[in-house]
């Protein structure tokens, strides 16, 4: 064998184990949420990315630093995914200054201009529109630039979505569509809720290609983005992608789950693409169980050092309490 040959195995091997790390401290990081939630610590709505972990990181990898990416209340894995800190974002969902939001925002307004992560946003579709003016914008600058938005498939009944599908297409702006199809939106499953529950058709009335992918399963997430975004990067025409996913958790913390049966829920974890995925490597022979063990003891840490980050962090000064709320006179 030759160096040739080892070297993308050993490429993909870093990269697989960079994946792992990132779903492995999603869920962890979610667990933690709730845990702090029950002790309100947290306060306000906690709706939680647990089971969704391989779509926010699948998607994610096919992304540049320089791409815009929007997403909905249920943000927190996206925002990982983004490289946004534990700590700031914990910061910022006990309220805190230190947080990615100076504490204004919570769970459901992540916000990070550095690494263009643009929400949190808690309107349900609200933010599809904003994804294709910025994506308008690029086109305007001559950028090489996407926006990617993330939604829900209950975003998908919404009116704002065939405006912005059409205004997307009318205008040939480069923005990547993402339904993560959960099913049950908030809580009404999607053959209630959807007339064709084929979501992947709904942009074909808008000469949008589109593509469906199973989004419990990492790898074939990757796949997919990778060519999604790579269409809509060469051509500067918007792309809907939709990955068939599950939450694990009620849709907030404030749900009793009436809507669904557990033994559903129960089958679906057996789909849980961390192990999954763990599995994958293992098989691979680029991971060791030894390895996953350090990497949950890694990241057990870093989540309680996220933790006592927020507990430290401060309080915004009630003299504060107009501050970005009013324009401020120039001196």
């Amino acid at each position: 064998m030759t160096q040739s040959d080892t070297i993308p195995k050993a490429m993909y091997a870093k990269k697989g184990l960079l994946l792992l790390y990132q779903m492995m401290l999603i869920r962890r990081f979610e667990e933690k949420a709730a845990e702090e939630y029950t002790k309100a610590k947290i306060r306000g709505f906690l709706h939680l990315y647990i089971g969704e972990e391989a779509v926010a990181v699948g998607v994610s990898q096919a992304l540049k630093d320089e791409d815009h990416v929007l997403g909905t209340y249920r943000e927190h894995g996206h925002a990982l995914a983004r490289g946004i800190d534990a700590d700031n974002i914990m910061a910022e969902m006990f309220g805190k200054q230190e947080g990615c939001s100076r504490g204004r925002g919570g769970s459901m307004h992540l916000f990070d201009v550095k690494k263009k992560f643009y929400g949190g946003n808690a309107i349900v579709c609200g933010h599809l529109p904003m994804a294709v003016g910025m994506a308008l914008a690029f086109k305007k600058q001559k950028k090489t630039n996407i926006c990617c938005c993330f939604f829900g498939e209950g975003a998908a009944a919404e009116g704002e979505f065939h405006e912005a599908m059409n205004l997307a297409a009318l205008w040939k702006v480069p923005v990547l569509f993402v339904c993560e199809n959960n099913r049950y939106a908030m809580g009404t499953a999607i053959q209630y809720s959807h007339a064709i529950t084929e979501l992947e058709k709904k942009s074909a009335g808008y000469g949008i290609e589109s593509s469906v992918v199973d989004g419990m399963d990492l790898m074939a997430v990757m796949n997919a983005a990778n060519t999604a975004v790579e269409k809509v990067r060469s051509s500067s025409k918007p792309y809907f992608l939709v990955c068939n996913t599950y939450r694990f958790r009620a849709h907030s913390m404030f749900d009793a789950e009436l809507y669904r049966d557990k033994q559903e829920v129960e089958e679906w974890k057996k789909k849980d693409p961390i192990p999954q995925f763990q599995k994958y490597l293992l098989e691979k022979q680029w991971i060791t169980q030894a390895e996953i063990q350090a990497f949950e003891m890694k990241i057990e840490m870093k989540i309680k050092l996220a933790v006592d980050f927020a507990e430290a962090g401060t309080w915004e000064p009630l003299d504060q309490l107009t501050k970005f709320v009013y324009s401020e006179k120039n001196s």
